[in-house]
C-alpha cells in the first residue's frame, strides 16, 4: 500500500499519537450494534439495565480497539506498513512507539474487556463469556496468528458476523435473557454494512494487499467487481428494511435508514475511477459512516416506535 512522497501523513502528537492507534473511525462499528441490540430489548420489555448497556458498550469499544492495534502489529512485523500507509494509526511506523509497547497495549484492553464480561456474565448468563472469548478470538486471529483471516476471503464476512450479529445478540440476550427472530433478522443490514467497511478497506489496499499474498474479495474479483459488490451490499441493506417493515410487525420508522441513502451513494461514487489508496480514503470513511448513520436511525426508529402505534 504505496503513496507518492509528498503524500506521506504527518507524524501525531502527544494524546493523538494513542487515540489514533484506536483507529477511532472504526470504533463507531462497535457502538452501534450495542446500540440497536439494546433498544430492540427495551421496545421488547419496556425497560433496560443501564449498567449492563454501559458495560457491555465499554468492553465493546475496547475490543475493537486492541483489534486495530493487533491488526497495526501485525501488520508492521509482516512489513506491510510503512511512514506513508493510508490509513492506519501511525504509532509504530510514524510516531517511533515500540511494537512491543502497541502488543501489550492491545492485551491491556483485552484484560480489561475480559472484566467487564466477567461482570456481564454473572448478570446474564455465563455462556456470554464463552461467546465473548471466542469474539475476542476472532479479533486476534484477524491479523495474528499463521493464517490471518484478514488475509482470506473471509474478513468481511468474519467482521460483519462477529462485530454485527454477534454483538447485537450479546446486547439482546443480557437484557432479555433471550434471542428472537427479530433480533436476529434486526441484526443482518447492520452486519452486512460492517462488512463494507471490511471491503472498503480491501478496496483501497488492493494493489498492496495483492503485493503481500492476500486473497482478499476485492483482490479475488478485481476492483471494479468490488465496487459493485459494495454498491449491491447497501442496496441489499436497505431493501432488507422494507422487508422488515412489509413481513414483520417492526415499524414504519424503521424506513428513517434512508436518510442514510446519500452517504451510502457517496461511498460507492467515491471509489469509482479511483486507484491511489489516498484518493479513497474519503469514500472509505463515507462507507464506516453509512453504518453509523444507518445504526443509529434504525434505533432511533426503534425508539420511537416505542412510544408510537404507527
Amino acid at each position: 500500500m504505496k503513496v507518492q512522497a509528498n503524500s506521506v501523513v504527518p507524524a501525531d502528537k502527544g494524546w493523538r499519537i494513542w487515540w489514533q492507534l484506536t483507529r477511532p473511525h472504526t470504533l463507531t462499528a462497535a457502538f452501534v450494534p450495542v446500540l440497536l441490540g439494546t433498544a430492540l430489548a427495551g421496545k421488547q420489555q419496556h425497560t433496560i439495565h443501564i449498567s449492563l448497556f454501559i458495560t457491555m458498550l465499554l468492553a465493546s469499544l475496547l475490543i475493537q480497539a486492541a483489534t486495530n492495534m493487533f491488526n497495526e502489529y501485525f501488520d508492521y512485523k509482516r512489513g506491510l506498513d510503512h511512514e506513508g500507509s493510508v490509513g492506519i494509526g501511525g504509532a509504530i511506523v510514524r510516531n517511533g512507539v515500540h511494537p512491543k509497547t502497541v502488543l501489550k497495549l492491545a492485551f491491556t484492553l483485552f484484560g480489561v474487556a475480559l472484566i467487564l464480561g466477567a461482570y456481564i456474565s454473572l448478570n446474564s448468563s455465563l455462556w456470554i463469556a464463552v461467546v465473548g472469548l471466542i469474539c475476542m478470538a476472532a479479533g486476534y486471529f484477524y491479523t495474528g496468528g499463521p493464517h490471518p483471516i484478514a488475509y482470506t476471503p473471509f474478513g468481511e464476512l468474519t467482521s460483519g458476523f462477529f462485530m454485527g450479529f454477534i454483538i447485537i445478540q450479546i446486547s439482546f440476550f443480557i437484557q432479555t435473557g433471550s434471542i428472537s427472530s427479530l433480533s436476529i433478522l434486526i441484526s443482518i443490514p447492520v452486519s452486512i454494512l460492517i462488512g463494507n467497511i471490511m471491503l472498503s478497506n480491501n478496496i483501497r489496499d488492493l494493489d498492496g494487499d495483492k503485493e503481500s499474498g492476500r486473497k482478499t474479495i476485492a483482490i479475488l474479483v478485481g476492483r471494479q467487481n468490488a465496487i459493485k459488490i459494495l454498491a449491491a451490499l447497501f442496496i441489499v441493506s436497505y431493501c432488507w428494511i422494507i422487508l422488515l417493515v412489509v413481513f414483520t410487525d417492526t415499524s414504519y420508522w424503521l424506513l428513517v435508514t434512508f436518510i442514510s441513502i446519500p452517504k451510502a451513494y457517496k461511498a460507492v461514487k467515491g471509489f469509482i475511477g479511483k486507484t491511489e489508496p489516498l484518493h479513497m480514503m474519503p469514500a472509505m470513511v463515507a462507507t464506516a459512516q453509512t453504518n453509523t448513520i444507518f445504526g443509529f436511525l434504525m434505533s432511533i426508529g426503534l425508539i420511537i416506535s416505542y412510544f408510537s402505534n404507527f
